[in-house]
């Protein structure tokens, strides 16, 4: 496995950062964002998971000791509810409209930047290997356009044995990539294994690594202590289509007006609907095939079917699908 090629020191240089971007499909730059910022929202998420039974209770927030005994994974239920609090922390989504993030994306991208609404918490248990994040891409989740970046920032630092992200570079050209369905986030794993290609790299709080949404990227196995704590968010230019489902809050059914209910502050309550926005239709042919799948393997009582199934309960708008994945999920919870 490759490192990552270092960008920190070309971020003055637009043209040659854009250059690197079309080359590689992501950048990794350190310390772009002040780490008190990213420890001031993992203190929160942190007390949030300890609660939960997620993080050791006699051990400090900011040191992320994971307590197997709480271990879950998303969609599972109780970790949603978990998830739902997370997305009512106003400093959590404030963080993605920091002037750090913003400033460098316009100037990466040439012009106005929309933060998509919905910010994505991932919480990664140790020594559940099976569960890593498998090989995906973000555009069938997210669609609108192809020029969407994402902005992947561990909440803690992130050594190689925490389980950073990593990436295949160049592997962003314009084709969505086969895939089956797998556990971990996404529900989904890419056929193709892409060797010789993958990059990684150790990072501290304050480091981002920004990604083209088709760049090929996946988990490393958590093998520490920790509970691996990062932020996904994803960026666009205002000008570019937009997917409307990307407005809707992670941890579906959670209301905008129930995540603001505490807020401090409405600055930044419904900021994305004051925006000249194109919108665009999703397109489903991606999460058909996943969910096709998913429903095949329920019926043969495979369990590799659960994950899938249970994105399918928590978040799809047919009440009849949803239906028919829960009564396949009762049938593989009685046999196991």
């Amino acid at each position: 496995m490759q490192s990552f090629v270092d960008s920190t020191d070309i971020i003055a240089d637009t043209e040659a950062l854009r250059a690197r971007m079309q080359r590689d499909g992501y950048l990794f730059l350190r310390g772009l964002v002040p780490p008190e910022a990213i420890a001031n929202v993992q203190r929160q998420v942190g007390e949030l998971a300890r609660a939960a039974g997620w993080l050791k209770q006699d051990r400090p927030v900011e040191e992320a000791v994971a307590d197997l005994a709480g271990f879950c994974v998303d969609p599972d239920p109780v970790y949603l509810r978990t998830l739902r609090a997370i997305n009512r922390l106003e400093d959590y989504h404030a963080l993605k409209h920091h002037p750090a993030l913003i400033g460098f994306l316009e100037r990466l991208l040439g012009g106005a930047i929309l933060a998509h609404p919905r910010v994505l918490m991932r919480n990664i248990f140790p020594s559940k290997d099976a569960f890593t994040t498998k090989s995906h891409q973000d555009y069938p989740n997210v669609q609108g356009t192809t020029e969407v970046y994402t902005a992947w920032m561990p909440l803690i630092d992130c050594p190689l044995e925490v389980g950073p992200l990593q990436v295949a570079a160049g592997t962003h050209g314009g084709e969505v990539f086969d895939f089956h369905i797998g556990a971990g986030a996404g529900g989904i794993e890419i056929v193709e294994q892409f060797e010789g290609r993958w990059a990684t790299g150790e990072f501290r709080q304050g480091d981002v690594l920004f990604f083209h949404s088709l760049a090929v990227h996946k988990g490393i196995p958590n093998r520490s202590e920790k509970l691996r704590m990062s932020m996904d968010v994803r960026y666009q230019l205002v000008s570019e289509p937009f997917n409307p489902d990307n407005a809707n809050a992670d941890a579906q059914p959670l209301p905008w007006d129930d995540i603001y209910a505490g807020w401090k502050s409405d600055a930044l309550t419904y900021y994305w609907k004051k925006l000249p926005l194109n919108l665009v239709e999703f397109d489903r042919q991606w999460f058909d095939k996943r969910d096709a799948e998913g429903f095949a393997l329920g019926e043969a009582g495979d369990p590799r079917a659960v994950s899938v199934l249970q994105r399918i309960v928590a978040r799809d708008a047919d009440p009849a699908k949803r239906a028919r994945a829960q009564a396949l999920l009762d049938k593989l919870e009685i046999v196991a």
